[in-house]
């Protein structure tokens, strides 16, 4: 069995994520957006789709990017 990184539950069905080189083991989806979900630099809501990448800063959608100052962002609907 394999350990969580995020809880350390040892458990027989954890799933391994590969992203930049690195493999991370997690037990549950909750642990993996724990982990992996980039914030929101403007209301600090942990990104779970697509949200809006501005010149290295990740927002959770175009309103976010806007207040922070970025220019010609918008929601793709």
């Amino acid at each position: 069995m394999t350990r969580c990184e995020v809880c350390g539950n040892d458990y027989g069905m954890t799933f391994e994520v590969h992203a930049q080189g690195a493999v991370h083991v997690f037990d549950c989806f909750a642990c993996a957006i724990h982990r992996m979900a980039p914030i929101c630099e403007h209301c600090r809501v942990q990104i779970i789709g697509q949200g809006v990448e501005a010149d290295g800063h990740w927002y959770c959608g175009a309103h976010c990017a806007r207040a922070e100052g970025r220019v010609g962002i918008v929601d793709k609907v």
